[in-house]
């Protein structure tokens, strides 16, 4: 299960997101920051959820799915309102974009058994 790319992917986005997140504004850093990081934590645990419980990995994939969806429009917020920089917005981007096609792929077989 941990040998999958999709967990390195999420290990290295989380690692990108939580020094990012704190030096926010201390006005965001508890609200936004801490959504931000909430949904990244969800999103690894439904994965580690799928990987363990192969019967119920449909219904978790969909919860990873979710918080990843849910992690990309919080980020877009924190774009707009200039927490990121268009760098890091783009490099957190292209982080989620190759998460999501890891995570695709993965819901594409699991629905087909």
């Amino acid at each position: 299960m941990n040998e999958s790319p999709i967990f390195a992917r999420v290990q290295d986005l989380l690692r990108w997101l939580l020094p990012a997140t704190r030096k926010f504004p201390r006005e965001y850093r508890f609200t936004l920051a801490q959504e931000v990081t909430r949904h990244g934590f969800a999103l690894q645990e439904a994965l580690v959820a799928a990987g363990l419980d192969r019967r119920q990995a449909p219904a978790h994939l969909l919860r990873a799915d979710m918080a990843l969806t849910n992690l990309r429009k919080l980020l877009l917020l924190c774009y707009e309102l200039e927490l990121l920089s268009a760098g890091q917005f783009r490099h957190v981007s292209q982080m989620t974009a190759e998460v999501g096609r890891l995570l695709g792929g993965w819901r594409k077989s699991a629905g087909e058994r």
